[in-house]
This record gives structure tokens, C-alpha cells and sequence, in this order.
């Protein structure tokens, strides 16, 4: 029921910022538990940030804590990943997901059923 669309990826230096957002429709998106996941050539896709629907429970990969913060705005429909101090292992293809059945959020990538389609991160050494 939900679209997603992914912006704000690019090529950064090392030890840069940027900011992902996610835009999503649907009128159920308030109910759902959100993600971030990421997937580099040749590897397969992984859990980089979760989100309770409330936006009051939030999870991250032990490669990302303290460098990644994920937050929503229920209101706009959006989701975002703000990641600091990127690494070139940072590099992949970043990818927002929709999980309508969790109140937390959840890491394996089964759990959610609506995926955007992608927005490159690039970093730079």
C-alpha cells in the first residue's frame, strides 16, 4: 500500500556527511516500522538503521552506531538517515523499507514488505 522513494545519495570524501531521505505514500505509513538497508557490489543486502513506527525505538548496526542516525517525521511522510563521518566501507546502494507488521524495529530483510529502489552512496578514500 506504501511507494518508497529514496534521495540525497552522491560521492562524498571520507570523514563527509550526507543526508538520506526517504518519501513515502500511502495513508498506513504512520503504522509501519521503517528501515534502512544498504548493499555493496557483491555482497548481499544488510541492516544499517531501524525505526519504530512512533519514531521512539531506534536500532543500528554496530558499523554504523554513533555515526548514523535514523529519525522520521510521520506528518511529511518522510524518513531519514543522517550519516557522519563516512567510511569508504560505507559505500552501496542504500535502500529504505516498509515493515507494516512490527512495532519495532526489525533487522532481518524478510520482515518488510515494501522496498524503494535505491539511491548510490559513494565515499571516496
Amino acid at each position: 500500500q506504501v511507494q518508497l522513494v529514496e534521495s540525497g545519495g552522491g560521492l562524498v570524501q571520507a570523514g563527509g556527511s550526507l543526508r538520506l531521505s526517504c518519501a513515502a505514500s500511502g495513508r498506513t505509513f504512520s503504522n509501519y516500522a521503517m528501515g534502512w538497508f544498504r548493499q555493496a557490489p557483491g555482497k548481499e543486502r544488510e541492516f544499517v538503521a531501524g525505526i519504530s513506527w512512533s519514531g521512539f525505538r531506534t536500532d543500528y548496526a554496530d558499523s554504523v552506531k554513533g555515526r548514523f542516525t535514523i529519525s522520521r517525521d510521520n506528518a511529511k511522510n518522510m524518513v531519514l538517515l543522517q550519516m557522519n563521518s563516512l567510511k569508504p566501507e560505507d559505500t552501496a546502494v542504500y535502500y529504505c523499507a516498509a515493515d507494516p507488521d512490527s512495532f519495532a524495529p526489525m533487522r532481518r530483510k524478510v520482515e518488510y514488505d515494501y522496498w524503494g529502489q535505491g539511491t548510490q552512496v559513494t565515499v571516496s578514500s
